[in-house]
């Protein structure tokens, strides 16, 4: 292809008709999708995470015949096996298909703006996969910083709020920020339910100009960028957290 060509089909693709305004409203869609979706599955994924580990550290007792079953154990036994199950169904399905789910059946009678069943659907499945990245950021916790924390007479939900989760997601903080790279680039998938994210509109631009050369390799710069803006902000996110922790 000539430069005189590129410039040609450039100028086709993306000047003509405001083109490019397609992919600038996709993109912030596809930001908007992703943050939000990240946020809620953050607050899902630790709430499961904190059920996960405190059962995790405290099994042995509750399945101790010997000591005397209290309602505490019981709700905590039932916690556990709903955020199980939870994990179990939402790791197991392709997030193309929950998308759809949400979108066709469980919204499919109420009137809620497309974006927010998309930051809902990323979120939940968002969250299975957080969940066990934060779990494993807990257990990795010396337990005494537990017991640390409770001689200064901190909960236990004081303790594992001020004390054990910074570290945990301190310690967790580039697995998080592989989820949320694959969060982002996942969110492609919205154009089922008929919405126009960065993926759908270089694919409507390709349907108007029959070109499908620039507007899909523009848009798979944009997704690279993206990511390496991330991967810089989360080092030195990082590199504060080392020098905070010294």
């Amino acid at each position: 292809m000539s430069w005189s060509d590129f410039c040609s089909k450039f100028q086709t693709d993306f000047i003509e008709k405001g083109r490019w305004l397609q992919l600038a409203n996709g993109l912030l869609m596809t930001i908007e999708i992703a943050i939000g979706a990240v946020i809620l599955g953050i607050a899902i994924g630790f709430v499961i995470a904190v059920v996960r580990s405190t059962y995790d550290k405290n099994s042995k007792g509750i399945h101790n015949s010997s000591d005397r079953v209290t309602i505490g154990s019981v709700i905590l036994w039932i916690a556990n096996v709903i955020c199980k199950f939870y994990l179990t169904l939402l790791r197991g399905m392709p997030i193309m298909v929950f998308v759809l789910i949400t979108y066709f059946i469980i919204f499919a009678n109420y009137d809620v703006s497309p974006v927010l069943i998309a930051v809902f659907a990323f979120g939940i499945n968002s969250g299975a996969y957080v969940a066990e990245i934060m779990r494993a950021g807990i257990m990795s916790i010396d337990e005494g910083q537990f017991e640390a924390g409770r001689s200064l007479g901190l909960n236990y939900v004081q303790t594992m709020t001020y004390i054990i989760a910074p570290q945990a997601f301190k310690n967790v903080l580039p697995a998080l920020l592989n989820e949320f790279i694959t969060l982002l680039k996942e969110t492609s998938v919205v154009g089922y339910i008929g919405m126009n994210d960065l993926t759908r509109a270089a694919i409507l631009i390709k349907s108007d100009t029959y070109d499908a050369f620039l507007p899909l390799i523009v848009i798979a710069i944009i997704y690279i960028i993206l990511v390496i803006l991330l991967t810089k902000l989360v080092s030195i996110l990082e590199r504060r957290l080392r020098v905070s922790g010294r």
